[in-house]
């Protein structure tokens, strides 16, 4: 049986480094920093963060900070930020060349951001992010290997 990482409390966590679309590298590889994960961030600093990451090519990275909005809100954006958290690791998919998945990410996430679309909170542009990533979805079905844009967020 083999050994998991644990963080401090006992959990199950991944020590090894990884590349900036989160793949997993050998032990003692220089690698991105991750993203501190349970950071609590109003949806301003979630958007501006996530933003950020995109630009920076870091998708999984700004899956994360999704992650954690959406594992920290019990309101009514916690569909948003899940929606958002999986359009992050659809494109991921797409970078990393894993058009199935990118595919499927991305229509899952434009679903669950789409009772958003007629009042869109945050500033976010729901409308343009399920266009973008239903784009992207069709193109990844019909290539295997995708270039993709990075979405901007918010109108």
């Amino acid at each position: 049986m083999s050994r998991r990482d644990r963080d401090a409390e006992g959990r199950a966590r991944n020590a090894r480094p990884r590349d900036g679309l989160g793949r997993p590298l050998p032990y003692g590889a220089d690698g991105v920093e991750r993203q501190p994960e349970g950071i609590a961030r109003t949806p301003a600093q979630t958007l501006a963060e996530a933003q950020r990451l995109l630009d920076d090519g870091k998708p999984f990275h700004a899956h994360e900070v999704f992650e954690d909005a959406w594992k920290t809100t019990d309101g009514p954006d916690r569909g948003l930020w899940r929606g958002l958290a999986q359009l992050a690791v659809g494109l991921t998919h797409a970078a990393r060349g894993n058009a199935v998945g990118a595919a499927s990410l991305l229509e899952r996430g434009a679903a669950n951001i789409e009772p958003f679309r007629a009042d869109p909170p945050h500033g976010i542009d729901v409308a343009g992010l399920q266009g973008w990533a239903l784009n992207l979805a069709e193109e990844a079905k019909r290539r295997v290997r995708v270039s993709p844009s990075v979405p901007r967020l918010t109108c």
